[in-house]
């Protein structure tokens, strides 16, 4: 099974990998990858531009198997609608099962995603929950989607809803380009590699 991971990663942060790390090992991913967005269409423009979020990614997953960096939403260009995103890796991996991983927070607005359903044409949404986060699912399309069985995304190679609880740290990349922006030490809420580039180059 393949896993991706997307976000703007403004910066990058042990927020992002560790959750990224604990789903590769529950669901035994032969890889994940992380995928920068270019212009996010729900949120607000990043602060750091394309290509030093995809760096700073690089160089948070150096020496990391399995956990790669996949650019083809910068290379894309304009809105990075995942709906494309997803199609584009289905025609490269075949009938291989593919999950979808997204926080519980943008589950909550995936109803406004851009052809949202067709999203699981292509692949299996995994939701990344508190430990006890009560998942509430009213939408009849997403309810005929969900699934408590694991097997069952081994089993097809796209079209269901799962939740997977992981550990949540609390960590924000807005928190973190605030403590950069006044001068105080972001130590130990993301690798040391991106701190020293943040620094070097003097972003946020």
């Amino acid at each position: 099974m393949i896993g991706i991971y997307g976000g703007t990663f403004d910066p990058v942060h042990f927020g992002h990998l560790r959750t990224a790390l604990e789903v590769k090992e529950a669901f035994a991913l032969d890889e994940i990858r992380l995928i920068p967005c270019f212009i996010p269409p729900h949120r607000d423009s990043p602060s750091a531009p394309a290509s030093m979020r995809l760096r700073m990614l690089e160089l948070a997953l150096e020496n990391r198997t399995n956990m790669t960096v996949d650019t083809r939403e910068i290379d894309r260009g304009g809105p990075s609608y995942m709906v494309e995103t997803l199609m584009s890796l289905r025609a490269e991996i075949g009938e291989r099962p593919l999950l979808l991983f997204i926080g519980a927070d943008a589950f909550t607005g995936l109803t406004a995603w851009y052809q949202w359903r067709r999203l699981f044409e292509f692949a299996h949404v995994v939701v990344m929950t508190r430990p006890g986060f009560n998942a509430q699912v009213v939408d009849g399309f997403l309810t005929n989607r969900l699934t408590d069985d694991r097997q069952v995304l081994n089993e097809y190679s796209a079209g269901y809803l799962f939740f997977q609880s992981v550990t949540r740290l609390e960590i924000s990349a807005t928190a973190i380009r605030q403590i950069i922006a006044k001068h105080r030490d972001p130590g130990f809420l993301l690798p040391e590699s991106v701190i020293q580039y943040i620094r070097q180059h003097k972003l946020y």
